[in-house]
């Protein structure tokens, strides 16, 4: 690849990651990391599930998602039970308070993308999210690539 092109795709991502802060220290003006409300948004979507079903819907490390786990376990966020299937395996899920955490984060989410089209002409907008699948429909075919399409 033509190293313009290397730069340029690499520009878009910092455009894009600066624009709905991904590199703030706190997700969305809220107590967590990115990884952290990531981890919220999948167990919140999967409960009651696995760690193992976990890595694979976030794409997570092991090691990282055991530490963001345990630190929800003491913040009260999750909750982990004996499976009744697999005495080996736990299931985990999202306390009240959990879901009350993430339900704040959906919203912020929500608020922070109809800020960005909120100026938008529906015409500016269809345009947009049609641009927005083409990317993924391009990077799918590249082989090893994370494929998050539930978000």
């Amino acid at each position: 690849m033509k190293e313009k092109e290397i730069q340029q795709v690499r520009d878009f991502n910092r455009y894009y990651t600066s624009i709905i802060g991904v590199l703030d220290q706190h997700y969305l003006n809220s107590p967590f990391s990115l990884p952290e409300g990531r981890v919220l948004f999948e167990l919140h979507h999967h409960q009651p599930c696995s760690a193992s079903d976990l890595i694979e819907a976030a794409r997570m490390d092991k090691g990282y998602l055991s530490r963001v786990l345990k630190s929800f376990q003491k913040k009260g966020i999750v909750t982990r039970k004996q499976s009744k299937v697999d005495g080996r395996a736990f299931q985990l899920m999202l306390t009240l308070k959990g879901e009350k955490e993430f339900d704040k984060l959906n919203i912020a989410s929500r608020d922070l993308v109809n800020s960005l089209l909120g100026p938008l002409s529906a015409r500016d907008i269809s345009a947009l999210i049609s641009h927005m699948n083409g990317i993924k429909s391009i990077l799918n075919k590249t082989k090893g690539v994370k494929n998050n399409s539930d978000e």
